[in-house]
Protein backbone atom coordinates (compact mmCIF):
# COMPACT_ATOMS: atom_id res chain seq x y z
CA UNK A 1 0.00 0.00 0.00
CA UNK A 2 1.30 3.41 -1.24
CA UNK A 3 1.58 5.41 1.93
CA UNK A 4 2.36 9.87 2.16
CA UNK A 5 3.17 11.42 5.52
CA UNK A 6 1.10 14.11 5.40
CA UNK A 7 2.46 17.23 6.87
CA UNK A 8 0.38 17.55 10.72
CA UNK A 9 -1.79 20.63 9.78
CA UNK A 10 -2.77 18.84 6.72
CA UNK A 11 -4.24 15.85 8.46
CA UNK A 12 -5.42 18.02 11.06
CA UNK A 13 -7.94 19.55 8.70
CA UNK A 14 -8.55 16.36 6.69
CA UNK A 15 -9.18 14.63 10.19
CA UNK A 16 -11.83 17.22 11.20
CA UNK A 17 -13.53 17.12 7.94
CA UNK A 18 -13.79 13.25 8.56
CA UNK A 19 -15.20 14.15 12.19
CA UNK A 20 -18.18 15.55 10.90
CA UNK A 21 -18.75 12.76 8.31
CA UNK A 22 -17.46 14.24 5.56
CA UNK A 23 -14.86 12.62 2.82
CA UNK A 24 -11.42 15.12 2.40
CA UNK A 25 -8.29 14.00 1.03
CA UNK A 26 -4.97 15.95 -0.01
CA UNK A 27 -5.17 16.02 -3.83
CA UNK A 28 -3.03 17.20 -7.15
CA UNK A 29 0.71 18.75 -7.47
CA UNK A 30 1.32 17.73 -3.68
CA UNK A 31 0.52 13.84 -4.09
CA UNK A 32 2.33 14.07 -7.17
CA UNK A 33 6.08 14.97 -5.79
CA UNK A 34 5.26 13.16 -2.63
CA UNK A 35 5.25 10.18 -5.11
CA UNK A 36 8.14 11.41 -6.67
CA UNK A 37 10.06 11.98 -3.40
CA UNK A 38 10.04 15.62 -2.99
CA UNK A 39 8.90 18.50 -1.05
CA UNK A 40 5.60 19.83 -2.29
CA UNK A 41 5.59 23.69 -2.33
CA UNK A 42 1.70 23.07 -1.67
CA UNK A 43 -0.53 20.99 0.10
CA UNK A 44 -4.47 21.11 -1.16
CA UNK A 45 -7.18 19.48 0.43
CA UNK A 46 -10.32 18.17 -1.63
CA UNK A 47 -14.00 17.52 0.12
CA UNK A 48 -17.36 16.98 -0.41
CA UNK A 49 -18.38 19.28 2.60
CA UNK A 50 -19.42 23.05 0.66
CA UNK A 51 -17.49 25.61 1.31
CA UNK A 52 -19.90 26.90 4.03
CA UNK A 53 -19.79 23.73 6.23
CA UNK A 54 -15.90 23.97 6.17
CA UNK A 55 -16.34 27.60 7.31
CA UNK A 56 -18.44 26.36 9.92
CA UNK A 57 -15.93 23.79 11.07
CA UNK A 58 -12.83 26.08 11.44
CA UNK A 59 -12.59 29.29 12.85
CA UNK A 60 -10.72 31.25 10.67
CA UNK A 61 -10.86 31.17 7.10
CA UNK A 62 -10.85 32.85 4.14
CA UNK A 63 -12.97 33.29 0.94
CA UNK A 64 -10.26 32.53 -1.12
CA UNK A 65 -13.27 31.68 -4.10
CA UNK A 66 -16.28 30.90 -2.68
CA UNK A 67 -18.34 30.82 -5.35
CA UNK A 68 -15.75 28.41 -7.06
CA UNK A 69 -15.75 25.95 -4.18
CA UNK A 70 -12.36 27.21 -2.65
CA UNK A 71 -11.82 28.01 1.59
CA UNK A 72 -8.43 28.98 2.55
CA UNK A 73 -8.17 27.37 6.53
CA UNK A 74 -5.38 29.64 7.97
CA UNK A 75 -3.88 27.59 10.70
CA UNK A 76 -1.80 30.40 12.58
CA UNK A 77 0.70 31.19 9.65
CA UNK A 78 -0.70 28.92 7.35
CA UNK A 79 -2.94 28.98 4.86
CA UNK A 80 -4.45 25.31 2.99
CA UNK A 81 -6.91 25.73 0.32
CA UNK A 82 -9.91 23.59 0.97
CA UNK A 83 -12.10 22.70 -1.80
CA UNK A 84 -15.59 21.02 -2.89
CA UNK A 85 -15.74 18.25 -5.28
CA UNK A 86 -16.72 20.25 -8.33
CA UNK A 87 -18.07 19.56 -12.35
CA UNK A 88 -16.77 22.20 -14.70
CA UNK A 89 -19.55 23.97 -16.78
CA UNK A 90 -18.47 25.03 -20.22
CA UNK A 91 -15.02 26.72 -20.95
CA UNK A 92 -15.36 30.08 -22.79
CA UNK A 93 -11.95 31.14 -22.88
CA UNK A 94 -10.04 28.61 -23.59
CA UNK A 95 -8.34 28.90 -19.75
CA UNK A 96 -12.02 29.18 -17.43
CA UNK A 97 -14.91 27.79 -17.33
CA UNK A 98 -17.95 29.60 -17.14
CA UNK A 99 -19.78 27.82 -14.14
CA UNK A 100 -18.65 25.36 -12.11
CA UNK A 101 -21.48 22.94 -10.21
CA UNK A 102 -20.61 21.09 -6.88
CA UNK A 103 -20.75 17.20 -6.64
CA UNK A 104 -20.36 14.53 -3.99
CA UNK A 105 -18.24 12.41 -6.95
CA UNK A 106 -14.57 12.41 -5.98
CA UNK A 107 -13.99 10.60 -9.33
CA UNK A 108 -15.94 13.53 -11.25
CA UNK A 109 -13.82 16.20 -9.37
CA UNK A 110 -10.15 14.34 -10.80
CA UNK A 111 -11.88 13.63 -13.89
CA UNK A 112 -11.85 17.21 -14.82
CA UNK A 113 -7.89 17.55 -13.59
CA UNK A 114 -5.23 18.22 -16.50
CA UNK A 115 -3.04 14.95 -16.22
CA UNK A 116 -2.92 11.57 -14.84
CA UNK A 117 -0.22 12.69 -12.40
CA UNK A 118 -2.30 15.64 -10.74
CA UNK A 119 -5.76 13.49 -10.75
CA UNK A 120 -4.50 11.46 -7.54
CA UNK A 121 -5.93 11.83 -3.84
CA UNK A 122 -4.75 10.22 -0.36
CA UNK A 123 -5.29 10.33 2.93
CA UNK A 124 -4.01 8.04 5.45
CA UNK A 125 -7.25 5.97 6.00
CA UNK A 126 -7.97 5.31 2.56
CA UNK A 127 -5.03 5.60 1.48
CA UNK A 128 -4.18 6.52 -2.59
CA UNK A 129 -7.12 6.89 -4.36
CA UNK A 130 -5.78 6.72 -8.23
CA UNK A 131 -8.68 6.44 -10.95
CA UNK A 132 -7.01 7.43 -13.90
CA UNK A 133 -3.60 5.43 -14.12
CA UNK A 134 -1.87 8.07 -12.84
CA UNK A 135 0.63 5.98 -10.67
CA UNK A 136 1.34 4.43 -13.58
CA UNK A 137 2.77 7.32 -15.71
CA UNK A 138 4.58 7.94 -12.32
CA UNK A 139 6.27 4.89 -12.80
CA UNK A 140 6.78 4.91 -16.82
CA UNK A 141 8.00 8.84 -16.11
CA UNK A 142 5.00 9.90 -18.79
CA UNK A 143 2.92 13.54 -19.23
CA UNK A 144 -0.52 12.22 -20.14
CA UNK A 145 -3.77 14.12 -20.32
CA UNK A 146 -7.02 12.66 -18.49
CA UNK A 147 -9.57 11.37 -20.44
CA UNK A 148 -9.51 12.79 -24.12
CA UNK A 149 -6.21 14.66 -24.90
CA UNK A 150 -8.44 17.35 -27.28
CA UNK A 151 -11.22 17.72 -24.58
CA UNK A 152 -8.05 18.66 -22.09
CA UNK A 153 -6.42 21.25 -24.32
CA UNK A 154 -9.89 21.99 -25.81
CA UNK A 155 -10.71 23.52 -22.31
CA UNK A 156 -7.75 25.23 -21.27
CA UNK A 157 -4.86 25.99 -23.48
CA UNK A 158 -2.37 27.11 -21.31
CA UNK A 159 -2.49 22.97 -20.28
CA UNK A 160 -0.57 22.84 -23.30
CA UNK A 161 2.54 24.43 -21.61
CA UNK A 162 2.24 22.92 -18.65
CA UNK A 163 2.59 19.63 -20.61
CA UNK A 164 5.84 20.86 -21.84
CA UNK A 165 7.03 22.76 -18.69
CA UNK A 166 6.49 19.48 -16.26
CA UNK A 167 8.28 17.86 -18.81
CA UNK A 168 10.98 19.76 -18.22
CA UNK A 169 10.50 19.93 -14.38
CA UNK A 170 10.63 16.11 -14.09
CA UNK A 171 12.24 15.09 -17.26
CA UNK A 172 9.25 12.76 -18.55
CA UNK A 173 8.47 11.84 -22.06
CA UNK A 174 4.77 13.41 -23.57
CA UNK A 175 3.01 10.29 -24.34
CA UNK A 176 2.32 10.21 -28.13
CA UNK A 177 -1.56 11.17 -28.18
CA UNK A 178 -0.87 14.28 -25.74
CA UNK A 179 1.62 15.21 -28.59
CA UNK A 180 -0.42 15.03 -31.01
CA UNK A 181 -3.03 16.74 -29.43
CA UNK A 182 -0.28 19.87 -28.11
CA UNK A 183 0.49 20.20 -31.97
CA UNK A 184 -3.25 20.35 -32.92
CA UNK A 185 -4.07 22.95 -30.34
CA UNK A 186 -1.20 25.35 -30.30
CA UNK A 187 -2.43 28.16 -31.82
CA UNK A 188 -4.60 28.22 -28.72
CA UNK A 189 -1.96 29.70 -26.83
CA UNK A 190 -2.69 32.85 -28.13
CA UNK A 191 -5.95 33.12 -26.33
CA UNK A 192 -3.75 32.74 -23.53
CA UNK A 193 -2.11 35.89 -21.46
CA UNK A 194 1.30 36.45 -22.05
CA UNK A 195 2.05 36.46 -18.14
CA UNK A 196 0.85 32.81 -17.68
CA UNK A 197 3.02 32.10 -20.70
CA UNK A 198 5.63 33.82 -19.16
CA UNK A 199 5.61 31.82 -15.95
CA UNK A 200 5.48 28.11 -17.88
CA UNK A 201 8.14 29.46 -19.82
CA UNK A 202 10.47 30.52 -16.77
CA UNK A 203 10.10 27.56 -15.08
CA UNK A 204 11.04 25.21 -18.05
CA UNK A 205 14.27 27.61 -18.54
CA UNK A 206 14.67 26.86 -14.79
CA UNK A 207 14.52 23.64 -14.66
CA UNK A 208 16.71 20.95 -14.87
CA UNK A 209 16.07 20.05 -18.77
CA UNK A 210 16.11 23.77 -20.44
CA UNK A 211 16.27 21.56 -23.25
CA UNK A 212 12.67 21.00 -23.76
CA UNK A 213 12.30 23.85 -25.54
CA UNK A 214 12.79 22.29 -28.42
CA UNK A 215 9.89 20.18 -27.73
CA UNK A 216 8.31 23.22 -27.49
CA UNK A 217 10.06 24.30 -30.60
CA UNK A 218 8.62 21.01 -32.97
CA UNK A 219 5.06 21.25 -31.35
CA UNK A 220 4.63 24.63 -32.96
CA UNK A 221 4.41 26.85 -29.57
CA UNK A 222 7.20 28.91 -30.02
CA UNK A 223 6.16 29.85 -32.86
CA UNK A 224 3.04 31.64 -31.08
CA UNK A 225 5.56 33.26 -28.17
CA UNK A 226 8.82 33.26 -28.88
CA UNK A 227 9.38 33.18 -32.92
CA UNK A 228 12.56 34.43 -33.00
CA UNK A 229 14.18 30.89 -31.54
CA UNK A 230 12.42 29.19 -34.52
CA UNK A 231 14.63 31.49 -36.56
CA UNK A 232 17.75 30.76 -34.64
CA UNK A 233 17.42 27.57 -35.03
CA UNK A 234 16.95 27.88 -38.84
CA UNK A 235 20.65 30.06 -38.65
CA UNK A 236 23.61 27.89 -39.30
CA UNK A 237 27.01 29.45 -38.16
CA UNK A 238 29.46 28.92 -40.59
CA UNK A 239 32.32 30.00 -39.20
CA UNK A 240 35.19 28.19 -37.15
CA UNK A 241 34.65 29.68 -33.34
CA UNK A 242 30.69 27.40 -33.96
CA UNK A 243 29.45 23.35 -34.37
CA UNK A 244 25.65 24.34 -34.36
CA UNK A 245 23.28 26.58 -35.29
CA UNK A 246 22.25 29.40 -33.40
CA UNK A 247 19.39 27.84 -31.38
CA UNK A 248 21.26 24.81 -30.80
CA UNK A 249 24.18 26.65 -29.60
CA UNK A 250 21.77 28.25 -27.49
CA UNK A 251 20.27 25.35 -26.02
CA UNK A 252 23.82 23.67 -25.09
CA UNK A 253 24.98 27.47 -23.22
CA UNK A 254 21.27 26.63 -21.29
CA UNK A 255 22.14 23.11 -20.20
CA UNK A 256 25.53 24.27 -19.04
CA UNK A 257 23.90 26.01 -16.57
CA UNK A 258 22.21 23.57 -15.28
CA UNK A 259 23.59 22.70 -11.50
CA UNK A 260 25.69 26.39 -11.57
CA UNK A 261 24.43 29.61 -10.47
CA UNK A 262 26.13 33.01 -9.64
CA UNK A 263 28.53 32.99 -6.58
CA UNK A 264 29.78 35.67 -4.93
CA UNK A 265 32.29 38.07 -5.57
CA UNK A 266 33.37 41.70 -5.41
CA UNK A 267 30.35 42.83 -3.79
CA UNK A 268 27.79 40.81 -5.76
CA UNK A 269 24.37 41.68 -3.28
CA UNK A 270 22.56 38.56 -4.46
CA UNK A 271 23.64 34.82 -4.78
CA UNK A 272 21.82 31.91 -5.88
CA UNK A 273 20.94 29.23 -3.38
CA UNK A 274 21.19 25.98 -5.07
CA UNK A 275 18.03 25.42 -6.32
CA UNK A 276 17.46 23.27 -9.29
CA UNK A 277 14.84 21.67 -10.85
CA UNK A 278 10.98 21.99 -9.32
CA UNK A 279 11.99 23.73 -6.10
CA UNK A 280 13.58 26.16 -8.79
CA UNK A 281 10.61 26.34 -10.44
CA UNK A 282 8.36 27.18 -7.69
CA UNK A 283 10.59 30.28 -6.98
CA UNK A 284 7.98 31.94 -9.89
CA UNK A 285 4.01 32.60 -9.07
CA UNK A 286 2.60 29.70 -8.40
CA UNK A 287 -0.08 28.16 -10.52
CA UNK A 288 -2.88 26.12 -9.44
CA UNK A 289 -2.53 22.38 -10.48
CA UNK A 290 -5.39 22.69 -12.69
CA UNK A 291 -7.12 26.38 -14.00
CA UNK A 292 -10.57 24.80 -12.43
CA UNK A 293 -9.24 23.61 -9.59
CA UNK A 294 -9.72 27.09 -7.92
CA UNK A 295 -10.98 29.49 -10.84
CA UNK A 296 -11.19 32.03 -8.08
CA UNK A 297 -7.37 31.19 -7.20
CA UNK A 298 -6.45 31.06 -10.98
CA UNK A 299 -8.25 34.40 -12.21
CA UNK A 300 -6.24 36.16 -8.73
CA UNK A 301 -2.87 34.59 -9.93
CA UNK A 302 -3.44 36.14 -13.64
CA UNK A 303 -3.97 39.54 -11.98
CA UNK A 304 -1.30 39.39 -9.60
CA UNK A 305 1.17 38.36 -12.33
CA UNK A 306 0.02 41.28 -14.76
CA UNK A 307 0.60 43.63 -11.30
CA UNK A 308 4.35 41.92 -10.99
CA UNK A 309 5.06 42.63 -14.45
CA UNK A 310 5.21 46.28 -13.16
CA UNK A 311 7.07 45.85 -9.83
CA UNK A 312 10.63 45.96 -9.52
CA UNK A 313 11.75 43.46 -6.40
CA UNK A 314 15.30 44.07 -5.26
CA UNK A 315 17.54 41.55 -6.26
CA UNK A 316 19.01 41.62 -2.95
CA UNK A 317 15.25 39.79 -2.03
CA UNK A 318 16.47 36.59 -2.99
CA UNK A 319 18.03 34.48 -5.90
CA UNK A 320 14.89 33.66 -7.93
CA UNK A 321 15.10 37.00 -9.85
CA UNK A 322 18.90 37.03 -10.64
CA UNK A 323 18.55 33.59 -11.89
CA UNK A 324 15.85 33.95 -13.70
CA UNK A 325 17.89 37.14 -15.39
CA UNK A 326 21.00 35.17 -16.42
CA UNK A 327 18.61 31.97 -17.76
CA UNK A 328 17.45 34.94 -20.09
CA UNK A 329 20.09 36.60 -20.95
CA UNK A 330 21.49 32.98 -21.69
CA UNK A 331 18.80 32.22 -23.70
CA UNK A 332 18.70 35.72 -25.76
CA UNK A 333 22.27 36.47 -25.98
CA UNK A 334 22.14 35.93 -29.57
CA UNK A 335 19.25 36.59 -30.74
CA UNK A 336 20.68 39.28 -32.61
CA UNK A 337 22.56 36.65 -34.69
CA UNK A 338 20.32 35.88 -37.72
CA UNK A 339 19.65 39.76 -38.42
CA UNK A 340 23.38 40.42 -38.47
CA UNK A 341 24.69 37.41 -40.38
CA UNK A 342 26.48 38.25 -43.54
CA UNK A 343 28.78 35.96 -45.26
CA UNK A 344 32.04 36.62 -46.83
CA UNK A 345 33.65 35.60 -50.52
CA UNK A 346 35.36 32.59 -48.56
CA UNK A 347 31.87 31.43 -47.22
CA UNK A 348 32.77 32.66 -43.88
CA UNK A 349 29.36 33.42 -41.33
CA UNK A 350 30.39 36.93 -39.69
CA UNK A 351 27.63 38.40 -36.78
CA UNK A 352 29.18 42.31 -36.66
CA UNK A 353 27.31 43.81 -34.22
CA UNK A 354 25.09 41.05 -33.61
CA UNK A 355 25.27 41.92 -29.38
CA UNK A 356 24.40 45.37 -29.85
CA UNK A 357 21.53 43.91 -32.12
CA UNK A 358 20.62 41.34 -29.59
CA UNK A 359 20.00 43.64 -26.48
CA UNK A 360 17.58 45.39 -28.72
CA UNK A 361 15.44 42.09 -29.63
CA UNK A 362 16.04 40.79 -26.38
CA UNK A 363 14.46 44.28 -24.69
CA UNK A 364 11.31 44.13 -26.94
CA UNK A 365 11.19 40.47 -26.33
CA UNK A 366 10.41 40.96 -22.86
CA UNK A 367 8.75 43.75 -22.88
CA UNK A 368 6.32 41.67 -25.40
CA UNK A 369 6.05 39.07 -22.21
CA UNK A 370 5.64 42.27 -19.85
CA UNK A 371 8.99 41.50 -17.63
CA UNK A 372 9.47 44.08 -15.13
CA UNK A 373 11.76 47.28 -16.51
CA UNK A 374 14.60 46.05 -13.62
CA UNK A 375 14.48 42.63 -15.98
CA UNK A 376 14.65 44.24 -19.17
CA UNK A 377 17.67 46.16 -18.18
CA UNK A 378 19.60 43.43 -16.69
CA UNK A 379 18.87 41.12 -19.36
CA UNK A 380 20.01 43.74 -22.25
CA UNK A 381 22.83 44.84 -20.48
CA UNK A 382 24.40 41.64 -20.11
CA UNK A 383 23.43 40.39 -23.60
CA UNK A 384 25.01 44.16 -25.17
CA UNK A 385 28.30 42.96 -23.17
CA UNK A 386 28.34 39.08 -23.49
CA UNK A 387 31.13 39.43 -25.87
CA UNK A 388 33.79 41.83 -24.26
CA UNK A 389 36.87 40.70 -24.72
CA UNK A 390 39.58 41.15 -21.84
CA UNK A 391 42.83 41.05 -24.51
CA UNK A 392 44.68 44.18 -25.11
CA UNK A 393 46.90 44.79 -28.67
CA UNK A 394 49.03 42.15 -27.52
CA UNK A 395 46.56 39.69 -27.24
CA UNK A 396 47.08 38.99 -23.27
CA UNK A 397 44.68 39.51 -20.62
CA UNK A 398 45.84 42.38 -19.07
CA UNK A 399 44.77 44.25 -15.84
CA UNK A 400 44.20 47.16 -17.45
CA UNK A 401 41.77 45.60 -19.63
CA UNK A 402 40.55 43.74 -16.69
CA UNK A 403 39.58 47.14 -14.67
CA UNK A 404 37.96 48.72 -17.61
CA UNK A 405 35.57 45.60 -18.40
CA UNK A 406 34.54 45.63 -14.42
CA UNK A 407 34.14 49.47 -14.89
CA UNK A 408 31.96 48.91 -17.68
CA UNK A 409 30.10 45.56 -16.51
CA UNK A 410 29.74 46.70 -13.03
CA UNK A 411 31.12 44.84 -9.69
CA UNK A 412 27.55 43.55 -8.58
CA UNK A 413 27.31 42.07 -12.37
CA UNK A 414 30.71 40.57 -13.04
CA UNK A 415 30.29 37.33 -11.77
CA UNK A 416 26.13 36.93 -13.85
CA UNK A 417 28.44 38.45 -16.65
CA UNK A 418 31.24 35.76 -16.28
CA UNK A 419 29.17 32.88 -16.11
CA UNK A 420 27.35 34.14 -18.84
CA UNK A 421 30.38 33.79 -20.97
CA UNK A 422 31.15 30.51 -19.76
CA UNK A 423 28.10 29.04 -20.56
CA UNK A 424 28.73 30.64 -24.43
CA UNK A 425 31.95 29.49 -24.31
CA UNK A 426 31.12 26.02 -23.66
CA UNK A 427 28.32 25.96 -26.21
CA UNK A 428 31.33 26.68 -28.79
CA UNK A 429 33.63 25.08 -31.02
CA UNK A 430 35.17 22.79 -28.50
CA UNK A 431 38.66 22.60 -30.06
CA UNK A 432 39.11 26.45 -29.64
CA UNK A 433 37.95 25.90 -25.91
CA UNK A 434 40.97 25.61 -23.60
CA UNK A 435 42.27 28.59 -24.73
CA UNK A 436 39.25 30.50 -24.43
CA UNK A 437 38.81 29.53 -21.09
CA UNK A 438 42.16 30.24 -20.34
CA UNK A 439 41.77 34.16 -21.12
CA UNK A 440 38.46 34.15 -18.98
CA UNK A 441 40.04 32.56 -15.82
CA UNK A 442 42.71 34.91 -15.92
CA UNK A 443 39.83 37.88 -16.72
CA UNK A 444 38.15 36.64 -13.37
CA UNK A 445 40.91 36.48 -11.08
CA UNK A 446 42.45 39.65 -11.95
CA UNK A 447 38.44 41.23 -11.64
CA UNK A 448 39.05 39.61 -8.07
CA UNK A 449 42.59 41.17 -7.63
CA UNK A 450 40.74 44.71 -8.95
CA UNK A 451 37.74 44.31 -6.78
CA UNK A 452 40.01 43.18 -3.61
CA UNK A 453 41.94 45.90 -3.76
CA UNK A 454 39.51 48.91 -4.07
CA UNK A 455 40.65 50.37 -7.37
CA UNK A 456 38.14 52.73 -8.29
CA UNK A 457 35.65 51.12 -10.87
CA UNK A 458 32.97 53.79 -10.69
CA UNK A 459 31.99 57.89 -10.46
CA UNK A 460 31.14 56.96 -7.05
CA UNK A 461 34.69 55.83 -6.17
CA UNK A 462 36.88 58.61 -7.16
CA UNK A 463 38.33 60.95 -4.72
CA UNK A 464 36.54 64.04 -5.72
CA UNK A 465 32.83 64.06 -6.33
CA UNK A 466 30.84 67.27 -8.66
CA UNK A 467 30.48 69.56 -5.12
CA UNK A 468 34.89 69.43 -5.40
CA UNK A 469 34.47 70.27 -8.53
CA UNK A 470 32.03 73.28 -8.10
CA UNK A 471 34.48 74.55 -5.41
CA UNK A 472 37.17 74.08 -8.18
CA UNK A 473 35.66 76.60 -10.36
CA UNK A 474 33.46 74.39 -12.98
CA UNK A 475 30.69 75.92 -13.52
CA UNK A 476 27.32 73.47 -13.00
CA UNK A 477 26.07 71.55 -15.65
CA UNK A 478 27.04 69.24 -18.05
CA UNK A 479 30.50 70.23 -17.73
CA UNK A 480 30.77 68.48 -14.32
CA UNK A 481 30.04 64.98 -15.74
CA UNK A 482 32.04 65.25 -18.25
CA UNK A 483 35.17 65.58 -16.52
CA UNK A 484 34.22 63.64 -13.81
CA UNK A 485 33.78 60.98 -16.67
CA UNK A 486 37.31 62.25 -17.56
CA UNK A 487 39.12 61.50 -14.47
CA UNK A 488 37.33 58.22 -14.42
CA UNK A 489 39.37 57.33 -17.49
CA UNK A 490 42.44 58.53 -16.23
CA UNK A 491 42.19 56.26 -12.83
CA UNK A 492 41.58 53.57 -14.65
CA UNK A 493 44.67 53.32 -16.47
CA UNK A 494 46.45 54.79 -13.40
CA UNK A 495 44.44 53.53 -10.02
CA UNK A 496 47.54 54.76 -7.98
CA UNK A 497 46.06 58.30 -9.29
CA UNK A 498 42.66 58.45 -7.26
CA UNK A 499 43.80 61.03 -4.46
CA UNK A 500 42.03 64.39 -3.78
CA UNK A 501 45.50 66.34 -4.26
CA UNK A 502 46.02 64.37 -8.30
CA UNK A 503 42.68 64.70 -9.53
CA UNK A 504 42.18 67.91 -8.04
CA UNK A 505 45.30 69.30 -10.18
CA UNK A 506 43.79 67.16 -13.17
CA UNK A 507 40.71 68.66 -13.12
CA UNK A 508 42.02 72.50 -12.83
CA UNK A 509 44.13 71.22 -15.71
CA UNK A 510 41.12 70.30 -17.80
CA UNK A 511 39.16 73.21 -16.27
CA UNK A 512 41.96 75.36 -18.25
CA UNK A 513 41.34 73.75 -21.37
CA UNK A 514 37.51 73.70 -21.34
CA UNK A 515 37.94 77.39 -21.21
CA UNK A 516 40.26 78.04 -24.14
CA UNK A 517 38.64 75.42 -26.50
CA UNK A 518 36.08 77.44 -28.68
CA UNK A 519 33.67 73.49 -28.72
CA UNK A 520 33.66 73.48 -25.04
CA UNK A 521 35.59 70.02 -25.08
CA UNK A 522 36.87 68.26 -22.05
CA UNK A 523 40.68 67.21 -23.13
CA UNK A 524 43.29 65.34 -20.78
Amino acid sequence: MVTIKLPEKVQYIISELRADGFEAFAVGGCVRDSLLGRVPGDWDITTDAAPAQVKQRFPHTIDTGIEHGTVTVMLGRDGFEVTTYRIDGEYVDARHPKQVSFTGSLTEDLRRRDFTINAMAYSDETGLIDVFGGMHDLRQRLIRCVGRADDRFGEDALRIMRAVRFSAQLDFSIEPETLRSIAAHSENLRRISVERIRTELTKLLLSDHPERLLTAQELGLTRVFLPEFDRMLATPQENPHHIYNVGMHTICALQYLVGRDVRPVGGIKASADGRTGEAAGSAAAHIPEHPAENSARTQAADAADSTAATQTPGYAAGSGKLRTILRYAVLLHDVGKPEAKTVDESGRAHFYRHADIGAARAAEILRRLKFDNDTISAVSRLIELHDYRYTSENKTVSERTVRRAVSRIGAEWLETHFLLQEADLHAQNPALLPDKLRQLTEARALADKVLSAGHCISLKMLAVNGRDLIAAGYPSGKSIGAALEALLNYVLEHPEENTRTVLLARAAEMREALCKNENKGVFL
